[in-house]
Order: C-alpha cells, then structure tokens, then sequence
C-alpha cells in the first residue's frame, strides 16, 4: 500500500526542487537557534547561512558525527549546545544506550515527532500493515527512540499490542490471544521464535502471522534468512531501516522486496559517501557505500550530514508499484567491518554463506577473532552451530563452509564446528563477533 502516493511516486528530480527550499531554511534556523552548529559550521570557515549556499554545495560542509553528540552532552547535560529549540516546546525524550552504557538523550517537538510517525507510517504501511491490524511489537520500547514507531502506528490505524524483547512466551501467548496477525521486530528475534517455538512444540504456523516486518540490524532482506522465516510462519517478511537521531523507518521495503525504498522524503536528505575518503558517490544501480543524511525540517536536535556507518549497495531499476528513487539493501556497518589481509569483510557476508548450508547448520555463528581492532591475519577463527538433527561428516562440512567463503570473500577462515544450542540466541540484535578469546591489554 503507498501511504502517500504523490510524495512516494515523486520524480527525484521534482524532490530535489522542494529539497533545496527545505535546505535553506534548515541552514538559516541551525545559524540562528543552534550553538551546536553555529560553532561547528565557523570553525570550518562558514560565518553565515549565506556563506554554506545550497544544497548542491553541501559536499563542502563536514561530517557529524555521533561522539560529537555524546561529547556535547556530557559536556553539558542533558542536550548540550545541541537543542535548537526552548526545552518547553519538547514533548518527548527519547535516549539510546550507546555502546558506554551513558545515554545519548534525543528530544522531539511535535512536529518532529510527527515527521518520525509519518515516516513509520509510509515504511510500514509499503510492508503491508493496514487499518485495523493487529501488531505485536517484538521491540524494546521504554525510554528507547524505538518506542516512537508506536506514533507511526496510529496513523496508519493499527492495534498495537507492544511486549518487547526478553519474554518469548509473553509474546507467542499475545499473538495467540488477541490474533495478532503482524510482527514487527529484529530479523535475529525471528529467528529465536523459530527456535523458542520448535522447543515449545509450538507449530508456527498456527500463529497466523501475515507479515513481518524487521529492523534493528541487516538480515531481513537477507534471501535465506527470509525464505527460513517465510516458511516457518507462512507470512510475508519485508525490512526497514532507520537511525534513530534522524528517523525509524527511513527505508522501508514495499511488496516488490528487492530492496528498501527512502520513505523519509521532504524531511531528510540523504547522502551516498566513500566510507574511507568521504567523497560523495553517484546513486547509480550497484553503488555501494555509506549513508549521510541531513534533516530538512528538523525543530529541537537537527543534524547536518550526519554520518551513519550503514554500508549499503543501490538499486536503482523501475519498481513496479511505482515508488521512484533509490532501492538499498544494507549489508553491514562500516565500524563492524573487519580487514583480513587487505579484504575489506562484512560479518553479515560470512552469515550469508553459512545459511546456504542449512539445515546442516542451524545458522547460527560467531566470529572469533585472535587480536582486538578492526586488522586481522588469517586464518579467521568462526565457529559455526550444526543444524538441531544434523548426521553429517563434519570434517567433509568444515572444509566446504571454509571453502565457499574462500571462494567467495577471498577470505581464509578456520571454521570450528560446535553442537545445536552452543551458540547464544539472541532476542534483539545478533553478535555475529565476539571479542571474548583475546586478552585486555
């Protein structure tokens, strides 16, 4: 379903022409009512809105980025110089955890929240969710800016029945008693059900799940993570992708499922940069590279091309529902990225191969690396889960696993083959590198 038709099947071109109006006035309200951006955009040389010109000069401006945010904030809590609005006309504070463990607070005027909800509302609503369904939501909501999908939800006039991760049979007993017919969470969670359901004698299909839409990480749109879901609960599963200091569901993928659309249009700009030099990229069919966005519209916490380590390839063929623009699919995080003797190596490549191997394997792994940091020497130590009933010549299977990813990812790994339910499940987002063999220094 298009949630906005004249919006989604907007030519690009004609995007760009409103995209430019936004853009100005964002520069003159950050120059006028953010500290934050007033010092940032003078130390590199620009004293006026004037001076930073145009959207198609927006290469010249530099990054931020998010320990600039968190360093701000701890600097002068709770916001920092980075609120650009009075804190009385904020209405919600959302906060993520960070990987210190000290929140990062993101407050919402309520037009940004109704940007956020909008955005939702188009994302989800391309996955398939419609007036009248009923939701369990398999996110951790609370204080987390994941809680404002629930906004989105409204419009689109969806019941929600919110549960979160950490309590499977809360959930499974929720989508059993109120006929849930969609799920939305992590593609990792959506594995564990399968899992928790098989230990449960639970035949998922008899949940009734419809659709499924997943977030939170990449994997959803992974063909054989999908196809593994599809068949267990007999429902469509389609992603979506955001990032919470700009938006939830800034991509979303609609019925075509070959890729996620950009559903925040008229409220950020988005930009495709060479992860290492930082140079802009052309949106041309088979680009990779990483997302940089920029909100147009943005009231309390705006963000000017904010960098946000989300590695993506480009699809840009005709989609037949009539959606216009980009399609990406994510395939990792550019800081989750190893480098293993001059190959750059997504974990999300390696998980990929593994799942072709199923059912040998349940699909579960983790990498182990032997020194901390991102530069590793071969071989890559991986340790891989057998499949729940798997009879299989494992030395014939390790030499195969090692094998493919070889073959494909020009990688040298050294698999290590370890029993069903030796890896942990997790209920929110996959671990796919554990760091645990390798000494502190």
């Amino acid at each position: 379903m298009i949630y906005h038709h004249e919006v989604e099947t907007r030519s690009p071109e004609d995007q760009l022409k409103l995209d430019k109006v936004s853009y100005l006035k964002q520069i003159a309200y950050l120059f006028e009512h953010s500290t934050f951006y007033q010092n940032k955009l003078k130390a590199a040389g620009f004293e006026s809105a004037a001076q930073v010109g145009g959207l198609e000069n927006i290469a010249e401006l530099p990054f931020t980025e998010k320990d600039e945010l968190r360093a701000t904030q701890a600097a002068a809590p709770p916001f920092g110089d980075h609120l650009a609005c009075v804190p009385e006309n904020l209405r919600r504070v959302f906060s993520t955890s960070g990987t210190t463990g000290v929140p990062c607070y993101l407050g919402l005027t309520n037009n940004d929240i109704d940007m956020y909800a909008t955005n939702v509302a188009r994302g989800y609503s391309a996955a398939g969710f419609m007036k009248g369904q009923r939701i369990a939501v398999g996110f951790n909501a609370g204080p987390f800016v994941a809680g404002a999908v629930y906004y989105g939800f409204d419009k689109i006039g969806c019941t929600v029945i919110p549960v979160g991760t950490g309590n499977t049979e809360r959930l499974v007993t929720a989508i059993q008693k109120m006929r849930a017919t969609g799920i939305s969470c992590t593609p990792s969670y959506g594995l564990y059900l399968i899992d928790y359901c098989l230990e449960h004698g639970i035949d998922t299909r008899s949940l009734g799940l419809k659709n499924m839409i997943t977030a939170g990480e990449p994997g959803g749109g992974d063909p054989l993570i999908r196809g593994k879901i599809e068949a267990a609960f007999g429902c469509q599963v389609r992603e979506s992708m955001g990032i919470g200091d700009i938006s939830l569901s800034t991509w979303a993928e609609d019925e075509d499922g070959q890729g996620m659309h950009f559903m925040a249009r008229e409220s950020v700009h988005v930009e495709l940069i060479d992860p290492v030099t930082g140079t802009p990229k052309a949106w041309e069919d088979g680009a990779e590279g990483e997302l940089v966005y920029t909100a147009l519209k943005r009231e309390a916490m705006p963000l000017l091309r904010f960098r946000s380590r989300d590695h993506v390839v480009v699809n840009m063929k005709p989609n037949p529902t009539g959606r216009t623009g980009p399609r990406i699919r994510c395939v990792g995080r550019t800081d989750d990225m190893l480098i293993v003797r001059g190959v750059n190596l997504f974990p999300t490549a390696i998980r990929s191969i593994v799942q072709e191997f199923t059912p040998s394997v349940s699909g579960m792994l983790q990498i182990r690396p032997t020194a901390r940091g991102v530069m590793q020497d071969p071989p890559l130590p991986i340790q891989v889960e057998l499949g729940v009933d798997a009879h299989v010549d494992e030395a014939s299977l390790k030499k195969s696993i090692e094998s493919m990813i070889r073959e494909r990812l020009l990688v040298t790994t050294a698999v290590t083959l370890v029993q069903y339910n030796a890896l942990p499940r997790e209920t929110y987002k996959s671990k796919l590198v554990d760091y645990s063999d390798v000494p502190t220094v």
